[in-house]
């Protein structure tokens, strides 16, 4: 059974910097693209980043290009979100996910392609 826990929101001022982790249970961890999604409020969740099962690869969303970055750690089953120069448009609940398949060679940004997600932690941006 594959677990996803998050860690790491919290309530910043714009400008602030936040590392959200995802720390994952479950065997095999390195052979699986993991995502990061936010959900504002009122809206549909949305694809903000990604990480191939060796950690060679990324792609982000264009709102956070240049400003977040995402790794793994495959020793310690985690994968990091770090947030930078955070806007009050960041305010979100923010989830990571597991691929559906492992190896996947090209990144997806449909959230229908993972299939395990955590409970999500918040992201509140003040101005």
């Amino acid at each position: 059974q594959v677990q996803l826990v998050e860690s790491g929101g919290g309530s910043v001022q714009a400008g602030d910097s936040l590392r959200l982790a995802c720390a994952a249970s479950g065997r095999a961890f390195n052979s699986y693209t993991m995502g990061w999604f936010r959900q504002p409020p009122g809206q549909e969740r949305e694809f903000v980043a990604a990480i191939n099962w060796s950690g060679s690869s990324t792609y982000y969303a264009d709102s956070v290009k240049g400003r977040f970055t995402i790794s793994r750690d495959n020793a310690k089953n985690t994968v990091f979100l770090q947030m930078n120069s955070l806007k009050p448009e960041d305010t979100a609940v923010y989830y990571c996910g597991r691929d559906k398949f492992t190896y996947r060679t090209y990144h997806t940004v449909s959230s229908r392609d993972y299939d395990y997600w955590g409970q999500g932690t918040q992201v509140t941006v003040s101005s």
